[in-house]
């Protein structure tokens, strides 16, 4: 008999299945049942991060998934549309391809970033040459004529390419803070020779192609093995390429001694012009208090180094998943439940910010929103967003999750206004009480936010499919709530930082032509 039930617990152990405890609330038993036994999470990332891939705000790739969500709404028997909000500088990535050829044959790993000018078609060999540490501006820009037709390294070598983790493990405790101590010196001393050039990253960038340099090399380390973080580029006319932590310190060290490497560099883009920008919105109409929604949330762009999948293809699939969840078990939501997939994020909230400037009749109208964003992992923090009264219904909705995943969740009541990180802000800022349902770590900061891994793999579904219960039910509960959600404010707490009473954010207007010189 006991080994019957050890052998039980191993296969319901790696069957990957998730048991949950009863509610009797039928929806609830509903809602838990379609999601755990016919989920659609796998196929949603798929087809968005491999099929679609990043969503950087005016790409092709980026009008491809508003279409798509607009597409598998409508096969859900749920009405959506893409609505435009602005628009943004268009621009598409091609193939970056970099082999050094001197003193070697090697291929380096890298990547133009985003909105790179490309090298028209052509491959262009060049020399590395190391931005100088000069003592001031004067002797900067007498030195400026020495980067005409080199490649220009633009970044710290870095002193290790093992993450802290690794160093904690295997180091003596000499050779950790040593590691530490030369790491920040190098810090330090390379913000002071760019401080000494007197210009901004993008007034060196522009300073540099003025100058007639064939490209520039950085690499932003994003401390763990194998990962940077990929932004866009400061240049206009030459390419920017982020080069990997280990290419990009051989570079350096062969530069640094004399052995000046010899770079063949082919990076392919396309300028596409200004480009019209969009959130996609769906919604389940509601039959007795239409006029009033529950809204859930997601930015739906991404940085382009990855697939965005845990920034936010994640936070996307567990909103689709959800809606879906819903207009099968709860097609007749007494509220209207809106989603909103929005457009840019990664440069300001300002799909988000669009939508609450525009639909001020929905916003005055919204019972509850459910933001879901930071990374792969379940939900186990939710605050109240400094609403007074936020524990009483939100606690309330809460009571309805089953305790598995309800017993992870780490509430703070009132909590205090958040004024950025995503897309419930915007709505915050505006009295709405929006609600960001933060998850588990999972290594985010580090391994997948904005970086060049960001990709399906590292998508963990069973928190995932947590997650996108959570948000339903929640949906669902504040959907039925007879009592109009209260938005009144809690005096809010003395900053440490400045002495003085926080404020409640301020509603902001969003950039709506993005990405122009």
């Amino acid at each position: 008999m006991k080994k019957s039930i050890k052998l039980l617990a191993i296969v319901l152990l790696f069957s990957g299945s998730i048991t949950y405890a009863q509610n009797n609330d039928p929806v609830v038993q509903g809602i838990i049942k379609e999601a755990s036994e016919n989920s659609q999470l796998k196929k949603l990332a798929h087809e968005l991060t491999d099929g679609i891939g990043p969503r950087l705000v005016g790409t092709p790739q980026m009008k491809q998934a508003h279409d798509w969500a607009v597409a598998k709404y409508e096969s859900w028997g749920i009405p959506a549309k893409n609505e435009k909000w602005g628009e943004w500088r268009g621009w598409e990535r091609g193939i970056t391809h970099i082999d050094m050829i001197h003193p070697r044959t090697e291929s380096l790993e890298g990547m133009q970033l985003a909105w790179s000018a490309s090298t028209h078609g052509k491959t262009v060999t060049a020399e590395t040459i190391i931005l100088a540490d000069l003592p001031d501006s004067i002797a900067f820009q007498n030195w400026l004529p020495n980067v005409k037709g080199k490649f220009v390294m633009i970044s710290m070598q870095q002193p290790t390419g093992r993450d802290d983790r690794n160093w904690e493990e295997f180091a003596t405790k000499e050779s950790l803070e040593k590691m530490k101590v030369e790491r920040t010196a190098a810090v330090n001393a390379w913000r002071n020779r760019l401080s000494k050039t007197g210009l901004s990253p993008k007034a060196l960038a522009i300073a540099l192609e003025n100058a007639g340099a064939a490209g520039i090399f950085a690499s932003n380390w994003s401390a763990g093995f194998g990962v940077n973080k990929i932004f866009g580029a400061q240049s206009t006319k030459i390419p920017t390429i982020d080069v990997s932590l280990e290419d990009y310190g051989m570079l350096y060290r062969l530069t640094e001694s004399g052995v000046t490497p010899k770079i063949n560099l082919r990076a392919d883009s396309k300028q596409l012009g200004m480009v019209p920008v969009f959130n996609t919105i769906a919604e389940i109409k509601g039959t007795e208090k239409a006029d009033e929604y529950v809204v859930l949330s997601a930015h739906f762009d991404s940085w382009d180094g990855g697939t965005g999948a845990t920034d936010n293809a994640t936070g996307t699939i567990t909103m689709l998943e959800a809606m879906r969840i819903l207009k099968k078990v709860y097609p007749n939501p007494k509220r209207t439940i809106l989603v909103g997939h929005w457009g840019s994020e990664e440069q300001g909230l300002n799909g988000s910010r669009a939508f609450v400037e525009d639909h001020p009749d929905i916003v005055r109208n919204i019972q509850a929103l459910f933001n879901q964003d930071n990374g792969t992992g379940r939900v186990v923090d939710l605050s109240g967003q400094g609403f007074l009264h936020a524990y009483s219904y939100l606690g309330k909705w809460l009571q309805a999750v089953p305790d598995e995943i309800r017993s992870e969740i780490k509430t703070n009541f009132p909590g205090t206004p958040g004024g950025g990180g995503s897309d419930y802000a915007s709505f915050v800022a505006a009295g709405v009480p929006a609600f960001s349902l933060s998850s588990l770590s999972w290594a985010y900061r580090t391994y997948t936010w904005h970086t060049n891994r960001d990709t399906y793999d590292k998508i963990v579904f069973d928190d995932v499919q947590k997650n996108a219960i959570l948000t339903a039910i929640m949906a669902y509960k504040a959907s039925e709530d007879p009592t109009p959600a209260s938005r009144e404010k809690s005096i809010l707490p003395v900053s440490q930082r400045t002495g003085q009473p926080i404020s409640w954010p301020a509603q902001r207007s969003p950039t709506r032509k993005g990405g122009v010189n």
